[in-house]
């Protein structure tokens, strides 16, 4: 038995100050009010004083391609040294994400992916099905994707770009990949794709059907097109406003249809730079905190130093304010769920119960994780402590504390500001 005492607990629908979470056999065995009698002997370090702290479910990033360093295409150490590496941010379960590659690359990181989960490595986040920024992108809005791994879906005809990639030393067709998706099931959550290729639809309903949950992205796709794919069965937008065609009002497109349709649930990516402020208020006010998830679409940038060195998907980038291929293009953030957080309560301007549902409640469950993402009796006890500049202290996983920091929280009260100058939380 754990008890954590003397925090602010983020509940579904309100903060309950001063309160105490009792955690036993790896879930959440009560929440009350006030300090909590203490009727039988505790383990040394199982009574936790958290006063000045703030207790959340822990975060959940549906988008990360790497963090530290490493990226999840690095080889067969790299799903584990990143799941090892997030609980200091706060993530208790990730979904590995690549960008577009060969069947032989992805194959060995869906590979990687199903042994993490068969056998989760210890002190680490949880490894969900991964998600495939897939090759079955928009050459024209790919962004940092590799153009030469992009392929048209099955039945289609091919491109420019398709030929040029079956003229190299790793020629594959879209059959190879998918084939290698099919072998690994279990081990693929998400899948992007652009709808208004030709044959998408199809993949759409194929993917769907088969247990993938499809998200549409990299893609120029307009209204209609967006529509059609959501009856198809997608129910996901990847990175919304990034990557797509802006939307208007004449011809809203893919973003437009996002924030039109409820059964699309849209990511967002949480740094301030990848979308401003101001329009990640007005998406959670149109689509509501129950369909937007907080993603850091982080990078093996994310986590290192201004000037720092790493790669995407085998290409060099650089951190800089988000990550940078050597031609300048934008590929992805170097940003963390704690400053996601910090974000959504900060420049935002959201609650820290809305913000507790973009990065944890949200996701949960849209990725089908049931017990998981809330601050209830009987829920697994995946948490998160922040102190009050919102700096991670101490994150659990199934009741097991798997990180915390060595120094004791210190910070201003709620509503000031941190000495390094970030706002703490807003209640």
């Amino acid at each position: 038995m754990i008890i954590l005492a003397g925090a602010d607990l983020v509940l579904p629908d309100r903060v309950l100050g001063h309160g105490t979470l009792v955690i036993d056999d790896g879930r959440i065995a009560d929440i009350a009010e006030g300090p909590r009698p203490i009727e039988a002997p505790l383990t040394e370090g199982a009574y936790r004083d958290l006063r000045d702290c703030l207790v959340l479910p822990g975060f959940i990033d549906g988008h990360v391609h790497g963090l530290l360093g490493v990226d999840t295409l690095d080889g067969d150490d790299a799903i584990e040294a990143i799941a090892r590496a997030l609980p200091r941010f706060g993530v208790t379960a990730f979904c590995p994400t690549s960008v577009a590659c060969g069947p032989a690359a992805l194959a060995r990181m869906l590979a990687a992916i199903g042994r993490a989960r068969a056998t989760p490595p210890a002190h680490a986040a949880r490894v969900l099905p991964a998600h495939l920024e897939s090759n079955f992108v928009n050459p024209l809005w790919a962004g940092a994707q590799p153009r030469s791994c992009l392929r048209p879906p099955p039945g289609a005809p091919p491109g420019p770009d398709a030929a040029a990639g079956a003229r190299g030393a790793a020629a594959f067709s879209a059959e190879d990949i998918l084939d290698v998706i099919d072998a690994a099931r279990a081990d693929v959550g998400i899948v992007t794709l652009a709808p208004e290729l030709p044959g998408a639809l199809d993949l759409v309903a194929t993917l769907a059907s088969r247990g993938h949950r499809v998200s549409l992205g990299h893609s120029g796709a307009s209204f209609d097109e967006a529509t059609a794919a959501m009856q198809a069965g997608a129910r996901q937008v990847t990175h919304l406003y990034n990557r797509m065609s802006p939307a208007g009002h004449r011809e809203p497109g893919l973003a437009g249809a996002a924030l039109h349709h409820h059964d699309l649930a849209v990511e967002i990516v949480c740094d301030g730079l990848h979308v401003h402020p101001a329009m990640v208020r007005v998406t959670v006010a149109a689509k509501q905190p129950s369909r937007v998830m907080a993603i850091t679409d982080g990078t093996a940038g994310s986590g290192l130093a201004p000037g720092a060195r790493a790669s995407l998907g085998g290409r060099p980038i650089t951190v800089r304010d988000a990550a940078y291929l050597d031609d300048g293009t934008l590929a992805g953030s170097v940003l963390t769920m704690d400053r996601a957080f910090a974000f959504l309560t900060g420049p935002v301007g959201l609650s820290v119960v809305d913000a507790a549902h973009l990065c944890a409640t949200t996701p949960a469950r849209e990725l089908g994780l049931q017990g998981h993402g809330v601050l209830a009796p009987g829920a697994v006890a995946d948490l998160v402590v922040l102190d009050r500049r919102l700096q991670v202290v101490e994150t659990f996983v199934a009741g097991h504390r798997v990180w915390a920091r060595q120094e004791a929280p210190e910070g201003p009260e709620p509503g000031g500001t941190g000495r390094d100058g970030r706002p703490s939380m807003r209640l």
